[in-house]
């Protein structure tokens, strides 16, 4: 999606792109921040959320625990990320899903080696 929205940018075709994602009842984000998002990504996930606001339901699939999404959006490097996150918050529902077997358990992150530290 947001390889989409920034080809979309270079070629004239942003706002059409933006509206494929704007306009769904229902829009899933899975992997939400498996990589941490650049500014210009930010800017394009934050008017997103903008868009979509009070209107429609996004549902975000993350590997990550919400408590730690502001440091994978920049953390106090990222003038965007407070923003974002007030967005997806308002109004939100939370549901944790846990591995039924924990003992076997492998996160994406491990499956895919994006984190060093539980490939060791």
């Amino acid at each position: 999606m947001l390889l989409e929205l920034e080809m979309a940018r270079t070629n004239g075709t942003y706002n059409k792109a933006l509206a494929k994602y704007a306009n769904p009842i229902l829009l899933i984000i899975d992997e939400w921040l498996l990589l941490k998002p650049t500014e210009a990504e930010q800017h394009d996930i934050l008017e997103l959320l903008h868009r979509r606001r009070r209107k429609s339901s996004t549902v975000f699939c993350s590997q990550y625990d919400p408590s730690g999404w502001y440091d994978q959006l920049g953390g106090d490097d990222s003038p965007l990320a407070e923003a974002i996150l007030d967005r997806i918050k308002h109004d939100a529902y939370q549901i944790k899903i846990v591995p039924t077997d924990p003992s076997n358990y492998r996160s994406m992150r491990e499956v895919y080696g994006l984190d060093p530290a539980l490939s060791e």
